[in-house]
């Protein structure tokens, strides 16, 4: 037991990214899911596109108040200034799920829930290195 608490004492930061990470795909790939089963068409490259903001919109939201507690500790007392710069850090790999939803699912004809699930894999690691360098730095 202790060598697994040195472990987590080593690795903490990392590892509380990858628990929020996985609740985080969960949240994105949930809200991705309700869009396009209840009203918006997955074989439509504009719904599609919309499914996949809104699936951000809710798993960005998430992942801010939980990396700002939970993996980064942030103390920063400007709130709205670090929100601000992990919204416009996120925008990067939004851009990057969404071409990658484009070229898998409109272009190549793939299922959109397999693409999705392997998109949030590529757009976590990216978060990962955008926030620890560019929104909690300390």
């Amino acid at each position: 037991m202790k060598k697994l608490i040195a472990i987590y004492s080593r690795y903490q930061e990392i590892i509380n990214y990858l628990i929020v990470g996985i609740l985080t795909t969960l949240v994105s790939l949930g809200t991705y899911y309700l869009c396009v089963y209840t009203f918006l068409d997955p074989n439509s490259a504009i719904q599609l596109q919309l499914a996949n903001i809104i699936s951000w919109l809710a798993a960005c939201t998430f992942a801010y108040f939980t990396n700002r507690s939970f993996v980064f500790k942030s103390k920063n007392e400007n709130v709205a200034g670090e929100a601000s710069k992990f919204f416009l850090s996120r925008i990067g790999t939004l851009l990057m799920d969404m071409f990658i939803m484009f070229i898998g699912c409109t272009l190549l004809g793939f299922s959109d829930k397999i693409v999705k699930i392997l998109v949030q894999v590529v757009v976590t690691i990216g978060n990962y290195v955008l926030s620890k360098l560019l929104v909690f730095n300390k």
